[in-house]
């Protein structure tokens, strides 16, 4: 009985030490008056730092209410990799006032701050972005100052094709009038009538940012990157679909490429279809450990 107390007493403080072992940090950084809180974690110094770039939307540095991020971080720091992940700039709303006319280019400065802010950090032995949707292509475009890039259900075609895709999959008819006004938008540069089932996406306040997001070819620009890239896509991703990393690792052919059994856009691991929508409402189901492993092969690829 007291070698059973003993070996329970010893668990448990190996257990405290071991979380004891991830140091947090809460940074501040201001972009202009643009204020993007966000929260540094890691186990020791002169490890790699990943940078996470988010996906389109209003996401916060845990990932919302599926709390994907959170559970990424938590798995990489126990790789002994750093991991740093902000408030988007259209989560905060403390900077509310000032999210009118954003552009795709706003988003790019952002993470470009970032990677400033660690650039110098002797901390770090290197600087890696993970572009989750949305983020892939920006970090494609933010990639100039870093070490490795990862791109994580990317898409690879222009978002107008994307969103009419994804549309048109719910509705034939709204697909089709999503695409007339992708069409009108680019060549008059606004939309004069919107049909109110589709405001919400083609309000006027969204228009510019439309534009300068479908002026991006997610293919041009991975062509651009001339450093270790590492293309990833989980096959129970029905936002994004495993030909975009297909056409993404077709454009960059010395990227390594991996498809990811089971996993969907929020890198859960799903083993059913009908629970694919339920793990975007809860932290329930766990983040894919083929895609931590995976991604910590790479980083530590020398």
């Amino acid at each position: 009985m007291i070698k059973i107390i003993t070996y329970i007493a010893f668990s448990i403080c190996c257990l405290a030490t071991s979380v004891a072992q991830v140091k947090s940090e809460e940074i501040n950084l201001n972009n202009g008056v643009i204020q993007l809180p966000g929260t540094l974690s890691f186990t020791s110094e002169k490890s790699p730092l990943i940078i996470w770039v988010h996906g389109s939307g209003g996401v916060d540095r845990n990932g919302n209410q599926p709390n994907y991020i959170q559970q990424f971080r938590e798995a990489i720091n126990q790789k002994n990799i750093a991991f740093f992940s902000f408030d988007k700039r259209t989560s905060n709303p403390k900077n509310a006032a000032f999210l009118t006319d954003i552009l795709i280019e706003d988003f790019v400065s952002d993470v470009e701050l970032v990677i400033a802010h660690f650039k110098n950090d002797a901390r770090f032995t290197s600087i890696i972005l993970a572009g989750h949707s949305q983020g892939s292509l920006l970090a494609f475009l933010a990639s100039k100052n870093v070490d490795k890039i990862i791109s994580i259900a990317g898409a690879g075609e222009t978002i107008n094709k994307t969103i009419v895709r994804q549309i048109t999959n719910q509705n034939e008819a709204f697909g089709k009038l999503t695409d007339n006004y992708f069409k009108e938008l680019k060549e008059t540069g606004k939309i004069k009538e919107v049909d109110p089932n589709l405001l919400s996406l083609f309000s006027p306040q969204n228009q510019p940012f439309l534009m300068s997001w479908m002026d991006l070819n997610p293919i041009d620009e991975i062509k651009k990157v001339n450093i270790p890239t590492f293309i990833i896509q989980g096959d129970k991703d029905f936002q994004v679909q495993i030909l975009d990393a297909e056409n993404l690792s077709k454009a960059k052919p010395d990227a390594q490429f991996l498809i990811i059994k089971n996993m969907n856009h929020v890198l859960k691991t799903i083993e059913k279809d009908e629970d694919n929508l339920k793990s975007y409402m809860t932290d329930s189901f766990p983040i894919s450990e083929v895609l931590i492993n995976e991604i910590t092969n790479f980083i530590l690829k020398k």
